[in-house]
């Protein structure tokens, strides 16, 4: 069976790999129907994404078909198509324990840590399947982003009277614009790219937008946009640390700033000014959790969040190493890209 490798930054490989062994206790074996692509897969690309191992099969945003299950499985069928919950978790640690599996101690994410879904068939634990059986494969390979989004927001705990700044149009930022909608509060949304403010500003219909320089002309028009209040909530979804190290700037007095995205750089910031006298609270957002896929599931059944404006380049898988260079241009226009994968 051909797998698509990086084997190290920047270099593909088509290899063979073994067929799928026996299923043990609690598994399945899925047929992968469509991939997302993801900031994490162009981290990969590039040599920037700090979990990421080589050589490694990428694909953690994923549409599958059930073809095979232990006979232990209960709550999946053989013919069921699903969304796939990436993040492999040992179930026995402080966290597991907690109900925190999106950080388990021993967390293995699908494509980053162990080998993702860029073949044709796989075993996974069947506990990680959301059956979706109204949702096309390319919807089920965008729940996982949204998950992103939904458990920011959730950490955030935001309420109808809040007035919330996601900072970054990129697909985990309007992840997290969806489901700051669905609470009701006040959206506002800034970026440095100027096009992916007026996808936000027609997609939402929203005016309340900053294309930001990265000076102190950023802070003056949220200052004008919230008459000077500033933002109760933060979401910075950018993944540059010194987008994050400023976010704190725009977060009002008792706010909360959550950080979603992944930098490698340090990030420093005036305590006392800041986050002493404002007195502030940061939030990590790792994952998602199992609750978050079901929600999405019948958040998009319902209509509650239309996928269709998302994606904006499609390929079959095949194609990935020779399109791969212009996916990480940012003049391509790329917002979210999917591959399918053919039938093994």
């Amino acid at each position: 069976m051909k797998a698509l490798q990086l084997v190290q930054p920047k270099q593909w490989s088509m290899i063979e790999i073994a067929e799928p062994g026996d299923l043990q206790p609690g598994q399945a074996l899925v047929r992968v129907e469509a991939v997302g692509i993801c900031g994490t897969d162009y981290g990969g690309y590039l040599g920037k994404m700090p979990f990421f191992s080589y050589p490694r099969i990428p694909g953690h945003e994923l549409g599958v078909e059930v073809i095979k299950i232990a006979d232990d499985v209960e709550d999946i069928c053989v013919g069921d198509r699903c969304c796939v919950e990436p993040y492999i978790n040992c179930q026995n640690c402080h966290s597991c324990r907690l109900g925190k599996t999106n950080c388990c101690e021993h967390h293995q994410t699908l494509g980053v840590h162990c080998d993702g879904g860029l073949r044709p068939q796989f075993i996974i634990p069947a506990r990680k399947l959301h059956p979706s059986p109204n949702l096309t494969s390319e919807q089920n390979a965008l729940v996982e982003t949204l998950a992103i989004g939904c458990h920011a927001v959730d950490r955030a705990t935001i309420t109808a009277d809040d007035t919330v700044l996601v900072i970054g149009a990129g697909p985990i930022g309007l992840s997290a614009m969806e489901f700051v909608r669905l609470t009701g509060a006040r959206l506002v949304v800034m970026d440095m790219v100027q096009s992916r403010l007026n996808f936000v500003q027609k997609i939402y219909n929203l005016t309340d937008t900053v294309c930001a320089d990265g000076t102190e002309n950023d802070l003056s028009k949220i200052k004008e946009i919230t008459q000077d209040e500033l933002c109760d909530v933060v979401i910075d979804a950018t993944g540059s640390d010194r987008s994050m190290n400023r976010s704190l700037e725009f977060c009002a007095f008792g706010g909360r700033v959550v950080y979603v995205g992944i930098t490698q750089g340090a990030l420093s910031f005036p305590h006392a000014p800041l986050l002493h006298r404002r007195e502030l609270s940061i939030l990590g957002s790792r994952n998602a959790l199992s609750r978050d896929f079901d929600r999405i599931v019948k958040d998009i059944e319902a209509n509650r969040i239309d996928t269709a404006p998302w994606i904006t380049h499609r390929m079959s898988w095949t194609e990935l190493p020779e399109v791969f260079p212009q996916l990480v241009d940012p003049s391509s226009g790329v917002l979210k890209a999917v591959a399918t994968i053919d039938p093994a």
